[in-house]
């Protein structure tokens, strides 16, 4: 059997079908892994890179978003997470099918109410990964159909489809760098974060300007637009991007994929989508 070779698993989550078919066809050959409490993933090589990618549609909503990304953080140890889709554009500047790199993700709901003083805002905001956001910044470069901004991105849940209403006002007011809105990536981004090791990036194509003519971008198709356009840059940034040194799928150390399409790594050998002959003593991934 030949020396096994190095692989990195990036882990791709989207809330929406469509988010997630755009990002599927990038990765061609798949296997199913559901996670023990339900959660399904589809894993397979990024053509032409020691990528693994992981796939999963984890549905609408931060809450669900973190609490999910930490089942799978935990489950697949990635090096890398990403969460990828659609968004609302909040500047005049970014039109349908430009592609919002996150440089940082505000979480816009939280303050405390006041009676003397109304709503006080109490910021909070997570930075991108440095060397997912620099390995972006240069794939973009070689990508001439795409048009792409490094900007925060505000996250919250909500849909909005009002220019002129109250939370509108308030994200001018207090997140006025911000250049897109969506709902799940602060929920990712915290999963990662607290995860304490893992790199995290948000990457959203604009599918609407979040007014009144929402409705109108969506039936248009924008969405299915935007999704693509962030798909690819998604994947043009794993072709760009090297795990850090000692990043690792596990705490056991680096995995290494052999011939035999096993997954070799610390003290286990994960024989799922590979073939091994011979007697094997030790435990199961799962049973970590």
């Amino acid at each position: 059997m030949s020396v096994p070779e190095t692989i990195s698993t990036a882990l791709v989550l989207t809330a929406l079908p469509l988010e997630y078919a755009a990002v599927r066809v990038h990765v061609p050959e798949r296997r199913d892994r559901p996670h023990p409490d339900g959660t399904w993933v589809e894993q397979g090589r990024l053509p032409g890179t020691d990528w693994d990618v992981a796939l999963a549609e984890l549905g609408v909503g931060a809450e669900r978003a973190a609490a999910l990304a930490t089942q799978l953080i935990n489950w697949l140890h990635p090096n890398a997470v990403f969460f990828v889709g659609v968004a609302g554009s909040l500047k005049d500047d970014i039109g349908l099918g430009d592609v919002v790199v996150g440089t940082k993700v505000y979480e816009i709901h939280g303050g405390k109410q006041s009676a003397d003083d109304g709503f006080l805002v109490r910021p909070s905001a997570l930075p991108a990964s440095h060397a997912l956001e620099q390995a972006a910044r240069s794939a973009v470069r070689d990508m001439p159909d795409v048009r792409a901004h490094f900007m925060p991105i505000a996250s919250g849940d909500v849909v909005l489809a009002d220019a002129e209403s109250e939370i509108a006002r308030h994200i001018r007011r207090n997140y006025n760098d911000a250049g897109a809105i969506e709902m799940e990536g602060s929920g990712a981004a915290q999963a990662a974060h607290l995860s304490g090791h893992v790199d995290a990036l948000v990457i959203r194509g604009i599918s609407d300007r979040a007014d009144a003519d929402k409705h109108k971008a969506d039936a248009s198709g924008s969405q299915k637009v935007a999704a693509e356009q962030a798909a690819a840059v998604t994947m043009a940034v794993l072709r760009k991007h090297r795990p850090r040194k000692g990043s690792s799928d596990s705490e056991e150390g680096p995995h290494r994929r052999g011939d035999d399409g096993a997954s070799y790594g610390g003290d286990h050998i994960d024989l799922r989508g590979g073939t091994f002959y011979g007697p094997v003593t030790g435990k199961t991934i799962e049973q970590r």
